[in-house]
This record gives structure tokens, C-alpha cells and sequence, in this order.
């Protein structure tokens, strides 16, 4: 199936012929309901997992008073294939597989009710024997937690960068006409559209940043405003890797609802994952040395 991401409802770059020099490319995931197989690209499926390898765990205390940390199996999130995916880079000694795993329990980091998420790089040529089953997670805390199984759809699209990140000169000019969109969705008649009733096209919504599950591109800073996301072990600035989201869309987005599933909106969540206050999280790696930590960050 072709899910395709209509044509932003107008040429940001011809408004702001700056903002090509932020062009960046994303490759929105599309996740959609399906059984995926241990060599495809999916969420919420079977890893390619080597049967001669430990499963990772989280040996965290989940749970108040726990006396010890038992050793707990992470929940397979997803598995990204480079050939799959065009805005995903290689990861350490080449690897071409990305593997998201996390704890079902917010039990973790310094307040002890933050997230755990863990990511494993291989090369997929490599595996031979595949685990048939992985080990059971036991008691989840939060279903949130829990991919409903999803085959991938990936589409490349373009995206500009946060509106509070346009500084200077263009951050003014790209804030003022904002406004005066804001403005116009208002006088008709507070229906956010316009005489012919289509939404009114906002910056933020509508020509920036897509929503929903995707590699690369940009990130959003919805909940936090900007942040710096630098490297623990050289200082490089990062790059966005991938954001795992709980909505595919917002009601303040649907220009990005793919032509093929409009008007249909039951595939907003098709996921079934809950990230912090429905919202999601951005994953960064670092350009100048794949095998440095990620960086997390909740929006």
C-alpha cells in the first residue's frame, strides 16, 4: 500500500526563500495495522534477534519499596532497516538495522518516573539463527507501553525547522506572518478556515515539521521549547534520529492525513503507543560518531 503526504498547502519557500538553506528530508514511517515478518521493517513485531544472544533487560526497581532490581525484558518497539528507510543513517561498524526496545514501567532516571529506552544497531546480514521466541515481558505498567503490531508505509517529505528556532531577520518575519494567520482563521468566524473552508495554512502545522512516526528530518519542541541536544562525547550538535509519536496527526494538522486515507480518520493511532501527555519522543544520535550515547527528549 502507497500512503502519500499531499502537497503542503503552500511553498514556504517561496514566502521565505531563506528557509531552503534548513531544507531537510524526513522519511515519515506510516505505520499501519499488519503482521509484519522478522525481516521487515514494522513496529510492535518479531526482531531479527540472534538465538546466541542475550535479550536486553532492565534491571531497574519497578515498583515502590522494591527491595532488589530483578531483571525484567524490554518490549520490542520497532525495527528500522536502512534499505527501508532512506533518512536513517548507518549506525556503528556499518550497521544497516536499527532495533527500539524500552521498559513498560516509568521507573527510571533521576525523579525515578522517567522512560527507558534502549537501541541496538547490527549489521542484518550478520544474523544467521534468529531467536523463534522472545522472552515473555511479564506485568506492563502502563498498555501505553505496548506496539500494537504495524507494517511500515515510508515516505519521504521535506521539512523546515521549529518556529522558535528561525532566528534573527527570518524568525521575525516567519513569527509575523504567523500571526496574521492566526489572525485571519480568527475573523472567519473563529473557524480556523477560510472563505472556502479550508484551514487556514500555519508555519507550525501545516509546512514545518511532519507529525507522527518518522526518521531524520527535524524535531518539534512542542511541550519544552527548544533545547540543545549535544553530544556526551565529543560536543557535536546532534542530529534528529527518529520520534516515535502517539498521534500520526493532530486536529491542528490534517493537511498531513495521507491522500488515501482521507477524510478517514481512524488511523490517527494506529500504533496504539502513548508517549509522556500524548505526545512524543525524539530520538538523537550524534553525525561525527555513531556509537556515541543517544539523546532522548519527551515533547
Amino acid at each position: 500500500m502507497r500512503l502519500t503526504t499531499p502537497p503542503r498547502p503552500l511553498d514556504v519557500e517561496s514566502l521565505f526563500p531563506e528557509l531552503a538553506a534548513h531544507r531537510r528530508t524526513a522519511t515519515r514511517l506510516h505505520p499501519r495495522a499488519g503482521a509484519a515478518r522478522v525481516r521487515d521493517s514494522h513496529i510492535g513485531g518479531p526482531m531479527l534477534w540472534p538465538a546466541d544472544e542475550p535479550w536486553p533487560v532492565c534491571e531497574a526497581p519497578h515498583g515502590r519499596g522494591a527491595p532488589a532490581a530483578v531483571p525484567r525484558p524490554l518490549l520490542a518497539v520497532a525495527q528500522l532497516y536502512g534499505r527501508d528507510v532512506p533518512d536513517l543513517p548507518a549506525g556503528p561498524d556499518g550497521g544497516d538495522l536499527l532495533q527500539v526496545f524500552w521498559c513498560p514501567f516509568d521507573a527510571h532516571g533521576p525523579t525515578g518516573a522517567g522512560m527507558y529506552v534502549h537501541l541496538h544497531w547490527r549489521r542484518a546480514a550478520e544474523v544467521r539463527q534468529v531467536l523463534a521466541e522472545p522472552p515473555a515481558p511479564g506485568p506492563v505498567g502502563f498498555d501505553g507501553y505496548v506496539p500494537s503490531p504495524c507494517v511500515l508505509h515510508p515516505e519521504e517529505v521535506t521539512e523546515y525547522p521549529y518556529i522558535e528556532l528561525l532566528t534573527g531577520a527570518l524568525g521575525a518575519r516567519v513569527e509575523e506572518w504567523e500571526d496574521a494567520q492566526e489572525e485571519a482563521a480568527y475573523e472567519a468566524d473563529g473557524s480556523e478556515a477560510d472563505g472556502d473552508g479550508d484551514p487556514v495554512p500555519s508555519y507550525q502545522c501545516d509546512l514545518s515539521i511532519a507529525p507522527g512516526w518518522k526518521a531524520g528530518g527535524h524535531a518539534a519542541w512542542n511541550l519544552t521549547g527548544p533545547g540543545a541536544m549535544d553530544c556526551r562525547t565529543c560536543g557535536s550538535a546532534m542530529d534528529l534520529l527518529l520520534t516515535i509519536a502517539t498521534n500520526e496527526w493532530h486536529s491542528d494538522g490534517t493537511s498531513w492525513i495521507p491522500l488515501e486515507e482521507r477524510p478517514d480518520d481512524r488511523n490517527r493511532t494506529p500504533t496504539g503507543v502513548v508517549v509522556g501527555n500524548h505526545g512524543k519522543l525524539n530520538i538523537f544520535t550524534c553525525p561525527q560518531g555513531p556509537a556515541h550515547p543517544h539523546e532522548f527528549s519527551v515533547q
